[in-house]
């Protein structure tokens, strides 16, 4: 029972992980973005192409996610206590 509590424990922690560093970049990324504005208006037939679109993602993803990281921190764990006994 503790090696799974340990790999749930891993699981969180590489999940709040990646979640804060994917934050910190779009953090910086806005926050040193300079739209070039009187050169933007030479090309206006491609502004009306350059339109972001993101998917959603499901949430059975993340809880697929979140299972599938959390076996391989268990595969880790008991890899590395085989190995050190």
């Amino acid at each position: 029972m503790k090696v799974v509590l340990q790999a749930i424990i891993g699981s969180i922690s590489i999940h709040v992980i990646y979640v804060v560093v994917m934050m910190l970049v779009g953090y910086i990324k806005t926050k040193n973005y300079k739209p070039d504005i009187e050169n933007a208006w030479d090309k206006v037939e491609t502004l009306q192409n350059e339109v972001e679109i993101v998917s959603v993602t499901s949430p059975h993803f993340y809880v697929l996610s979140f299972l599938g990281v959390a076996v391989i921190c268990g595969i880790v764990i008991l890899s590395y206590e085989k190995l050190m006994n």
